[in-house]
């Protein structure tokens, strides 16, 4: 799906079913020098499930028209605009990584639009060693290298693809090459100098998911621990085994696990139930 903020085009992916506005609506963000289809098993099967998915690609990645947006209060900024220019009800807003601190900066300061959020992979700050942002700028081949190694957990390190012939370690490392223009830096650096998390995590009033891989490097269940306390009404959900690409990783289960918190937070109607 294609639409227009700030008349520059933006795509999102509907998970295969045209996105309908009257139906509960999920914005999923995606992280640094990523895009959309990081989403694809969850948002497919909640699209047939009786919600409606955006899984926006931000500025500047997928197939959005870019310049990248250079702060976290500046994509923020964006997704409100975003979500109102798709709909007029409050939505769930769905984060990972770099996404995950843009849902928390969004729901802070947009509250009339976000009905619940959940963030996965995210912590009140991102702070990136100043070797790897320099590495993002002069070295990214390299730099996605360290990315790779630190994102996956120790079993994608020696397989873990169920599939057969696909290899999940050189599957993430295509997804941030699609991206590795001067995005991969301007994200990183994003993330790096974002610091309202503190301020900003405690004027969230919505509902609150923070899903964590128990064996995430990047943004360890320390990490989440600290946002927990940091945001009224949430709770921490683990992956057992899960790094911090866990919707990747772990499909099925963070599915299930974001299933079981929108059933709680974005009933569907009577016309979805039993789907």
């Amino acid at each position: 799906m294609d639409f227009s903020v700030d008349g520059k085009m933006v795509h999102a992916g509907t998970g295969g079913v045209e996105f309908n506005a009257t139906k509960p609506t999920i914005v999923f963000i995606h992280g640094a020098s990523m895009d959309h289809t990081i989403w694809a098993l969850q948002g497919r099967y909640l699209a047939h499930h009786g919600y409606s998915i955006l899984a926006i690609d931000l500025p500047g990645h997928g197939s959005s028209s870019g310049p990248a947006l250079e702060s976290i209060e500046q994509m923020a900024d964006w997704t409100a605009s975003a979500i109102k220019a798709t709909t007029t009800k409050p939505v769930t807003i769905v984060g990972h990584s770099m996404g995950a601190i843009v849902a928390l900066e969004t729901a802070a300061q947009n509250p009339e639009k976000i009905a619940a959020m959940v963030l996965a992979g995210a912590a009140v700050s991102m702070n990136v060693h100043p070797n790897l942002l320099t590495q993002t700028r002069d070295e990214p081949s390299a730099a996605i290298d360290s990315i790779i190694t630190w994102a996956y957990s120790r079993r994608a390190q020696i397989g873990g693809m169920r599939v057969p012939g696909l290899w999940m370690l050189g599957g993430g490392r295509r997804l941030i090459e699609r991206n590795a223009g001067e995005q991969l830096h301007i994200d990183f650096k994003a993330c790096s100098t974002y610091l309202k998390g503190p301020e900003s995590a405690p004027k969230v009033g919505c509902p609150t998911l923070i899903i964590v891989g128990n064996e995430d490097r990047m943004t360890p269940p320390k990490a989440a621990n600290t946002l927990q306390q940091a945001i009224p009404h949430s709770q921490t959900v683990f992956i057992p085994g899960g790094g911090h690409m866990m919707m990747i990783e772990y499909p099925d289960q963070t599915l299930d696990v974001l299933r079981d918190f929108l059933q709680t937070t974005l009933p569907l109607g009577q016309d979805y139930e039993g789907e």
